[in-house]
């Protein structure tokens, strides 16, 4: 068999140092690109392949020391609101997880709004490439799933990723909680304490947002109680929040035991209502708060999800990814439930 081409037979022929052979192939924006693509050139040409243990033993190495500059990331605004990376009840969860990670592997963020007044795609690109950055995150998509459409450059220009939803035209790879998952839970969580009619309360616009995955698992979850107790979902969320009546008719007609939602305002309305909480009726937060450790519910982690969305970025950039991907990746993040003062066991 012969012999395996190695990182000094590489640097021996083309007269490079091993070390800087070595963050070629792992794509380090250390290296010129012009530098890097002529290395893996000839690495492919000399048959060179990593050892698998070598290459995990180095990444833990690396990992167990203090993480180095290695470049810039753009961590994008892509709310309406500019002060969404701040303000927004859930959007600096996600901020917070991306900024964590990037920094425990040596990489730093510009940050950037979407809707910045004057802005162009056009600049926008060449700040992008005067500042070297080579990856892209969106954060903070929460009332439709479509991105500027004279954007398209943007995207097809750097390895990109977004965070909390999967978006259309176009398409790019995305982290997620798994919204259906997380109400199918609920679900098993509500049997278990003894209720018999749980009732999804949401924003029609959030559903559909999440291409009803949050009504899909909720509906699945349904099938675990008796025919007659299955009720479906109040999706007027809205029009409630203007008319509370719209809300107390449906809560008189159904007569729900327990409820799902991701609104505080929900809690709210059923004390307008003279609704005893958890006596009367359960509440069960979809989007559990650390700041609202009393109120029960599911941890979404989306902290998680902004650190799955860098770790997605930087495998872009190291294999040298970019542009809208023919076959988008998806990773969808487990939720955890946290116990809460607003449900108790029932009989």
């Amino acid at each position: 068999m012969p012999r395996r081409a190695t990182l000094k037979d590489i640097a021996d022929k083309l007269g490079y140092s091993k070390n800087t052979v070595s963050l070629a192939l792992r794509n380090s924006p250390q290296i010129p690109e012009e530098t890097r693509l002529r290395i893996k050139q000839a690495a492919e040409e000399m048959g060179y392949q990593a050892n698998a243990v070598v290459s995990h033993l180095m990444a833990q190495l690396r990992a167990s020391q203090t993480p180095r500059f290695q470049a810039k990331l753009a961590l994008i605004n892509a709310n309406p609101d500019r002060k969404a990376f701040s303000k927004h009840p859930t959007i600096p969860t996600y901020v917070s997880g991306c900024e964590r990670r990037a920094q425990q592997l040596g990489y730093d963020f510009d940050r950037f709004w979407l809707y910045e007044p004057k802005m162009t795609p056009k600049r926008l690109i060449n700040i992008f490439n005067t500042r070297n950055i080579k990856g892209l995150i969106l954060v903070g998509l929460m009332q439709s799933s479509e991105l500027p459409a004279d954007y398209t450059d943007v995207w097809q220009s750097f390895a990109c990723a977004v965070t909390g939803v999967r978006t259309r035209q176009p398409t790019l790879s995305y982290c997620c909680v798994d919204h259906h998952d997380l109400t199918l839970q609920a679900c098993e969580k509500a049997l278990r304490y003894g209720y018999k009619r749980p009732a999804l309360v949401l924003d029609d616009v959030i559903d559909r947002l999440v291409e009803r995955r949050f009504s899909a698992g909720y509906l699945v979850g349904q099938q675990l109680f008796p025919k007659k107790d299955r009720l479906p979902p109040f999706l007027k969320y809205s029009e409630a929040s203007e008319d509370l009546n719209i809300f107390k008719e449906w809560l008189d007609d159904k007569k729900p035991d327990v409820i799902f939602t991701l609104y505080n305002s929900v809690l709210g309305w059923l004390g307008e209502l003279d609704y005893r909480i958890p006596r009367d009726v359960g509440v069960i937060q979809l989007e559990w708060r650390k700041t609202q450790p009393e109120i029960a519910g599911m941890d979404q982690h989306n902290d998680m999800v902004g650190e799955a969305a860098v770790d997605m970025v930087i495998s872009q950039i190291h294999n040298n990814e970019h542009g809208v991907p023919e076959y988008p990746r998806s990773t969808y993040i487990g939720s955890t439930w946290r116990n809460g003062e607003t449900v108790v066991e029932r009989s």
